[in-house]
């Protein structure tokens, strides 16, 4: 399989000014994380659930410009619900496939710098950051996000959940995702079925500390 290369997230909308969006590529084969997470979970995920939230988030900013021409209130607050959610899943997935990387391109090194420095200040140890975040995760009712996130204002860590996809900044305003671990089912169920934990155990393997660390000094400022 060629590698799939980058792209860019957005294209000009055919509805006035409206700016749509589009699917992201990935840096990376679908089978290059394989075995922590194989090649037909990550086709799926992002060929099927990802490109849905893409295609169903455009489908109603376009419906949404629409009511705002007509001045149709009604339709306006109907359609919010609709743009989060799928706007939503956009933005966590495309933060999701950063947060990865193939073992022989870092995945799995620990933090190194900065942050890691921050982890062991806060938390302890790496160790104790993982299993507080597996936890958190497994621990997670319905579908939803494991985060570690930076909080601008106080410059510290946090480990924070959110709901379906909700994006980290509904938690606060100031809050910056590092890492983003997706505890939907589609994004483990075909590999691991009903066992979440071995699935947020074994993701480690793959984790892109080095997109986390430049985040992090980028944003902690």
């Amino acid at each position: 399989m060629s590698k799939i290369s980058r792209g860019a997230n957005f294209n000009s909308g055919n509805s006035r000014s409206v700016q749509t969006l589009s699917l992201p590529d990935l840096p990376y084969d679908y089978g290059a994380l394989e075995p922590a997470i194989s090649g037909e979970i990550m086709r799926l995920h992002h060929q099927k659930h990802h490109q849905a939230y893409v295609t169903n988030y455009n489908k109603a900013l376009e419906q949404l410009d629409s009511a705002i021409s007509k001045a149709d209130a009604s339709a306006v607050v109907k359609l919010q619900s609709t743009i989060k959610f799928n706007g939503g899943g956009h933005i966590n997935h495309s933060i999701f496939w950063k947060n990865l990387a193939p073992v022989n391109e870092g995945g799995g090194d620990p933090p190194k710098g900065s942050l890691s420095n921050a982890i062991e200040k806060q938390f302890g140890s790496l160790e104790v950051l993982v299993q507080k975040i597996n936890s958190e995760g497994a621990a997670l009712q319905g579908s939803g996000w494991v985060w570690l996130a930076l909080d601008k204002e106080f410059k510290r860590l946090l480990v924070e959940t959110t709901a379906n996809q909700d994006p980290i900044v509904t938690k606060g305003s100031a809050l910056v995702p590092l890492l983003g671990v997706d505890v939907w089912e589609h994004a483990y169920y075909l590999q691991y079925k009903n066992v979440k934990p071995d699935y947020l155990k074994n993701i480690w393997k793959v984790m892109n500390w080095n997109y986390a660390t430049q985040v992090y000094e980028k944003e902690c400022i």
